[in-house]
């Protein structure tokens, strides 16, 4: 018997089979095998179909049925992972009146900038604990100015992750959590934020039912079947956004306990049961998929666009066959890259640097001493700090780090990466080898409630290794304040 999970991104939909008894994950397929494409109508635009994560949903579960042999009535419970901040608006039919404007669309910025100003900080940070900024609310908005006519055929708006639970349920309803991360929750009055809704002149009717994230939220129903080959009345055990569900996915559930992802662009993701919104504009906070009022669980998200990106690019542009190359010749190179510093920070306007786009900056070189090898090592090192600088913002914010869970991918394979930031934080970083649809899969089963097994699970399947921080914090410490003071002079110019 098994469990589905799905994590629906903006460049493709991910489904895995998982053990229902063990946790060992079956297989996991992608759809399509290209990247998804995204409609740019204007400059900062970015929207895509609803219709069709959907259909490749279900070329997905016909490819991991197939594949594995696995019939319909094998699978016992449905997991949801979804690209957030996305809005869906459908009329009563269900239907989507418009294409979805999804997570980097930045279209509804001012909207949310204005909004900010005239509610205040005070109220945003204590009750929202963030800025409306470009969140699902703030895109509502955007669609009842722009498009009034549709606004007025809209039953209810959705995150991505809801519309395709209504695809499979014909039952339309979110969570707390996915509330959190659109900007429609109070967290003071713990309800949705309704004063919000009146700012901006929002229909509080288009709310869908709100149920919780773990337990059944809905049935399969025929046309789900007919369209998915999931079996009538399979439930949906679980639904939550990609970082969210990637700290679940990792094992992170608890104050101190942090997931780190270092991908094109890198997160930190901390839990904390602390309602700090001190840095609501550097640092997003929702609702973690284990939030109760009575026993709050916030994850506290900073994202570094100029993380995986950067190294790509030199991969690009520099006379290297491969990351394990680049990697090589950077650990000829001692800590500190003797003095080459790198700013990554070429990937557009760096929220945690309070929304300022400062580029890649390369200084320090010395074109007879330094060589490819500096910049190699340079550039690790510079993500590796801005991973660090970040951990220092959310520290200030009320966080403090107990353990690090990163995926086995990316620059997380990196052990000079991995060495720099661990020996700075002071803390491990535990690598596990998972995914966000393996996650998603699991959670199906904690309607049961069983955390405790669940983290055992992913111990006893997914560790990788652990890396210890250094004894010896010194060089690093010398370099990072090297690599502070570049950043600073920077800032100080903008």
């Amino acid at each position: 018997m098994y469990y589905l999970g799905l994590d629906i991104g903006s460049s493709s939909i991910k489904a895995a089979l998982v053990d229902i008894q063990s946790g060992k994950s079956l297989g996991v397929v992608q759809e399509p095998e290209e990247e998804m494409g995204m409609y740019a109508q204007k400059n900062g635009w970015a929207e895509q179909n609803p219709n069709d994560w959907w259909a490749h949903i279900c070329a997905a579960i016909v490819r991991l049925k197939k594949e594995y042999n696995v019939s319909r009535t094998q699978i016992k419970g449905i997991g949801i992972a979804y690209q957030m901040h996305g809005l869906v608006v459908v009329d009563k039919a269900g239907e989507p009146l418009r294409k979805s404007i999804i997570w980097c669309d930045s279209r509804a910025v001012e909207i949310g900038h204005k909004a900010f100003a005239e509610l205040g900080e005070d109220l945003c940070a204590s009750s929202l604990l963030n800025s409306p900024a470009n969140f699902t609310a703030s895109k509502l908005k955007w669609v009842k100015d722009n498009e009034p006519e549709l606004y007025k055929q809209i039953h209810k708006f959705m995150l991505p992750g809801d519309f395709i639970a209504y695809k499979f349920t014909n039952t339309m309803n979110t969570t707390i959590s996915g509330l959190s991360e659109g900007i429609f929750w109070d967290f003071k009055n713990d309800t949705v934020a309704n004063f919000l809704l009146e700012h901006y002149g929002l229909d509080q009717a288009l709310v869908p039912d709100i149920v919780d994230t773990f337990g059944v939220q809905s049935l399969v129903d025929e046309k789900g079947e007919e369209d998915s080959g999931i079996a009538a009345g399979t439930p949906i055990f679980y639904r939550a956004g990609d970082q969210p569900n990637n700290a679940l996915s990792l094992n992170v559930f608890n104050p101190g306990e942090v997931a780190a992802t270092g991908g094109t662009s890198g997160v930190m993701y901390a839990v904390t049961d602390n309602l700090s919104g001190k840095e609501s504009t550097r640092v997003n906070n929702f609702a973690h998929v284990n939030y109760e009022k009575s026993e709050p669980r916030i994850g506290k998200l900073l994202n570094i666009n100029g993380a995986g990106i950067q190294y790509r690019w030199l991969l690009n542009n520099l006379d290297v066959s491969s990351y394990e190359d680049m990697n090589t010749l950077a650990s000829e190179i001692p800590i500190g890259s003797d003095g080459v510093c790198m700013l990554p920070f070429g990937n557009g306007a760096e929220r945690m640097l309070n929304n300022k786009e400062i580029g890649t900056r390369l200084v320090n070189v010395n074109l007879n001493n330094h060589n490819k090898a500096h910049v190699c090592r340079a550039a690790l090192e510079g993500i590796a700090f801005s991973f660090v600088y970040g951990m220092e913002i959310m520290t200030s914010d009320g966080i403090k780090p107990s353990v690090i869970r990163a995926g086995n991918d990316n620059l997380f394979r990196s052990e000079i990466f991995a060495n720099t930031v661990a020996t700075l934080i002071e803390q491990e970083i535990e690598i596990y080898n998972t995914t966000g649809a393996i996650g998603a899969a699991r959670a199906a089963k904690l309607h049961q409630g069983d955390f405790e097994g669940f983290g055992k699970v992913i111990m006893d399947n997914d560790h990788v290794m652990t890396f210890m921080p250094f004894k010896v914090k010194q060089p690093y410490a010398d370099a990072y304040n090297n690599w502070k003071k570049e950043l600073k002079l920077i800032l100080e110019t903008k």
